[in-house]
């Protein structure tokens, strides 16, 4: 009969073991510091990218607000001249009836239509005089 069982030299073994632990430690020293260089330059280009980004966002938005803030100032242009057209109409002054009636037409347009004010001698209203809160 023949034996097939591999014999393996111990010291060959040793040798072995030895040579591989070297090549692993060798590759850690030099292969370990220059992953962390890498990994921080990944990290660096990463943030870089980030807050490029974020700047790109800021400036969007600038200009969204800017773009708005123009559109509000036409929009209170034209309301001024509507309310230069308004004065013209009235033969360019204000009568203390037409501030009556812009008075009156505020007070419709306001959420609290339970309130009811009326106008004394003087034209002026009477304000909060005898008011009552209901809390529904």
């Amino acid at each position: 009969m023949v034996d097939n069982k591999i014999q393996v030299n111990p010291v060959k073994a040793v040798v072995l073991s030895f040579c591989i632990l070297l090549v692993v430690i060798l590759l850690l020293m030099f292969g370990l510091p220059a992953y962390r260089v890498w990994q921080q330059q990944m990290s660096g280009k990463a943030e870089y990218a980030k807050a490029e980004q974020n700047r790109r966002i800021k400036i969007e938005e600038a200009k969204a607000n800017l773009e708005a803030e123009k559109l509000n100032a036409q929009a209170e242009i034209e309301r001024a001249k509507g309310a230069a057209e308004a004065i013209k109409i009235e033969n360019g002054s204000i009568t203390p009836t037409y501030i009556q009636y812009l008075w009156v037409r505020q007070q419709n347009a306001s959420s609290n239509n339970r309130l009811i004010y009326i106008p004394t001698e003087a034209g002026l209203p009477i304000l909060e005089a005898g008011r009552t809160v209901s809390r529904d």
